[in-house]
């Protein structure tokens, strides 16, 4: 059985992939534990979702931002020993997918104010969630704690997508105001 409590962050560190272990504000643990807020919001969505096929698309993505956490959990020094990362094809599959449901939907021009479905609320918290990870990452990979630029990519299109995904979900939805 996976031990749960390790105690090895009571003094208010954590570990990296590897031996490295960084204090848990550094900005490696800030993006990663960001990204895994917008899994969670992304799981949120997903359990409320109808449809299977939104269902099928948000755990890709779920996976998708594994693969990104554990790039960025990599150091330097492990960078080059490891698999998981975000590649060409990752942010490509991003584009087309939103191309696909723009086509499937009309984006206005106004101001969407968020919770008109339950699912469509919980993909625009992702989608805000994502852009905040995308301001930590955009620091570290300018500052050059990390040079691989797709991850840049993936999360500046994955919040266009989720944006794109929300709007879908509420295709026809007439929102109530109070």
């Amino acid at each position: 059985m996976a031990q749960v409590t390790t105690r090895t962050g009571d003094e208010g560190y954590t570990d990296l992939l590897g031996s490295r272990r960084v204090p848990k504000y550094h900005r490696r643990p800030e993006a990663f534990g960001t990204i895994d807020e917008a899994t969670s919001a992304l799981g949120l969505a997903r359990a409320h979702a109808e449809s299977q096929a939104l269902k099928d698309r948000i755990y890709r993505l779920q996976n998708d931002l594994y693969i990104l956490m554990a790039e960025l959990a990599t150091p330097p020094e492990n960078y080059e020993k490891v698999d998981f990362k975000i590649r060409a094809d990752h942010v490509a599959r991003l584009d087309a997918e939103s191309q696909e449901l723009k086509s499937e939907v009309e984006i206005g021009k106004s101001f969407i104010v968020p919770g008109a479905t339950l699912t469509g609320a919980a993909l625009d918290l992702a989608r805000t969630i994502v852009r905040r990870a995308e301001r930590y990452v955009a620091r570290m990979y300018h500052e050059g704690d990390i040079t691989n630029s797709y991850v840049l990519q993936y999360l500046n299109r994955l919040s266009d997508l989720l944006f794109i995904m929300a709007r879908h979900e509420e295709a026809g939805v007439q929102d109530s105001p109070p």
